[in-house]
């Protein structure tokens, strides 16, 4: 295990919803980085499974150079893609998550944002698996809570849209369960199925954000308040902040080195 629990700042729980700040050192931020983070930023085992089927293609002469051009994306990845990689490591480490489809994968073009959700997966409880939904923000601003917990597309109405529209969850368990044909994890679906068709609001929902300015509790009070008032019996509401050192978040891209070319 390489991703650090951190170190707890303060604790915001309002009943049900529980709400925590912790921080990284920077030793704890490069063992992130250079681990789990560098696996989920790079799909390290997406590029893995492009490798095999491109070394399975017979009666082809390929150029070595070109085939590492094509599986190696040169460009480096975006503060914030590190960011939510980081939270999707944390959940999975110390939160019993699994996120099986990596976003990246659904992207035409490199340079765009993945719409919808940004994490869809699982949690497994002590009584059985259910669907598990995650909102990342990354922020350097120093205001508290930043600008990107307002407005259309702010954490404050992505987290209420999972607690309140069943329509909105309808669609990513759809979207879940398309992926999961055939793969390797479809029986965690069926199980995380059967407690959703049970009850809608029998899921977990993370709101995380990432930051690099001192920390502070006024980020997650107000919103832990208001997901409580509405907050059905049987669903789980989890916000955490990750505070990184300061100014960490712009050199998150370069410091979640690549980890050299998948095995052939």
């Amino acid at each position: 295990m390489t991703i650090s629990a951190g170190l707890k700042q303060y604790e915001a729980d309002v009943p049900p919803v529980l709400a925590m700040g912790l921080s990284y050192s920077a030793s704890e931020l490069d063992d992130a980085l250079t681990a789990e983070v560098n696996e989920i930023v790079h799909d390290l085992s997406g590029r893995e499974l492009l490798t095999e089927l491109v070394g399975s293609i017979q009666g082809t002469d390929f150029d070595d150079s070109q085939i590492k051009a094509l599986l190696n994306p040169s460009t480096l990845p975006e503060d914030w893609r590190v960011g939510e990689a980081l939270a999707q490591a944390y959940l999975a480490v110390h939160r019993t998550c699994i996120f099986p489809w990596p976003a990246s994968r659904d992207l035409r073009n490199p340079v765009s944002s993945p719409a919808g959700t940004d994490l869809v997966g699982f949690v497994h409880g002590a009584a059985d698996d259910r669907f598990a939904f995650g909102e990342v923000k990354t922020s350097t601003e120093e205001k508290w809570p930043p600008s990107l917990i307002y407005g259309r597309h702010g954490l404050k109405q992505q987290l209420e849209d999972l607690r309140d529209s069943t329509e909105h969850k309808n669609a990513l368990v759809r979207y879940l369960g398309l992926h999961s044909v055939d793969a390797p994890w479809v029986e965690q679906f069926k199980r995380a199925f059967k407690s959703y068709v049970l009850s809608s609001t029998n899921v977990a929902i993370f709101g995380v954000l990432i930051r690099d300015v001192p920390p502070n509790s006024d980020d997650l009070s107000a919103r832990a308040k208001a997901l409580a008032k509405s907050a059905p019996s049987d669903i789980k509401i989890e916000l955490i902040a990750i505070y990184l050192p300061s100014g960490s978040i712009p050199t998150l891209p370069v410091r979640c080195k690549k980890g050299g070319a998948p095995k052939k």
